[in-house]
């Protein structure tokens, strides 16, 4: 009997958090519908006939569909898509947009949605899965993202920005540079899809409390406008949902991420106390 009421109060936590929204109960930049900043990067985000796509894209056309909203999309360079929300030209933007204490004071930053750890992409000719191998190395990244300062700080590191994914590997690929550090997601997809490269991905095997947007356990999120508090609550419940019903793992597994990093907190916990409140547990699948 106490496994079967487990198993009911299960079923109705994921009920309840799944419930449809009203659209109209629901303010957004445009009326009745859900205006999306994307950057196109696969198995991010992107955009096929009609609906959104991608690990992150597959997520918020699930939350989408919930309220009761089609999707307007935004297709856009990363660099923009804060700047977006921020001015509040769109409601929400994704990206495998890693959590930052810093975001979180000029975003909503939603429940996250998967794990990561950052690493380097790399010719299968070496095998670097440290910060002290970039000493000297040419490295590129993306302009905008999070751990730029701490590249910065690496000894002999000649960084590179890219306003895309596609431009850094592309010079990556040509030798222009030795090393690529992207989204793991769209850099480990794009290896799977070009097996012709002969690249690889390591992550970071460091723990560096001085490096810790590279080193640390990361979580993938969601960007919302700081005056729209209702939005935020409806995709954080649809969200929490969706880990309560393991179906991130079931998306996750149509883009090649299968392994447990992916879906499970293992790490430091710092969001609680931050834009979370001092309890606050991660959820995990």
């Amino acid at each position: 009997m106490k496994i079967l009421s487990k198993l009911l109060a299960c079923g109705m936590l994921a009920a309840t958090l799944a419930a449809p929204v009203q659209a109209a109960d629901v303010p957004t930049v445009q009326k009745g519908k859900l205006t999306v900043a994307f950057t196109g990067d696969m198995p991010g985000s992107g955009w096929r006939d009609g609906k959104m796509i991608g690990y992150d894209g597959e997520i918020v056309q699930m939350i989408a569909d919930k309220i009761g909203m089609p999707i307007a999309p935004a297709l856009m360079e990363w660099s923009g898509t804060i700047a977006s929300v921020q001015a509040g030209r769109v409601d929400v933007m994704l990206g495998t947009m890693g959590w930052t204490e810093q975001r979180t004071k000029i975003m909503t930053l939603s429940e996250p949605i998967h794990y990561f750890k950052n690493g380097i992409m790399q010719s299968t000719k070496t095998n670097w899965d440290k910060l002290d191998d970039l000493k000297g190395k040419k490295v590129g990244t993306i302009t905008g993202f999070s751990f730029v300062p701490e590249l910065r700080k690496i000894e002999g590191l000649q960084l590179s920005l890219y306003d895309t994914s596609d431009a850094a590997v592309r010079d990556l690929v040509a030798g222009r540079i030795d090393a690529v550090i992207g989204d793991p997601p769209v850099v480990s997809y794009a290896i799977s899809q070009n097996p012709s490269w002969n690249m690889h991905f390591l992550a970071f095997t460091d723990q560096n409390k001085d490096f810790p947007l590279l080193t640390g356990l990361g979580q993938v999120v969601f960007g919302l406008n700081k005056d729209n508090a209702k939005l935020a609550a409806e995709i954080n419940t649809i969200i929490k949902g969706l880990w309560a019903t393991c179906k991130m793992k079931e998306i996750g597994a149509r883009y090649g991420m299968k392994a447990d990093v992916w879906f499970k907190p293992v790490g430091e916990n710092f969001r609680a106390g931050k834009d979370r409140a001092a309890d606050y547990k991660l959820p995990g699948c």
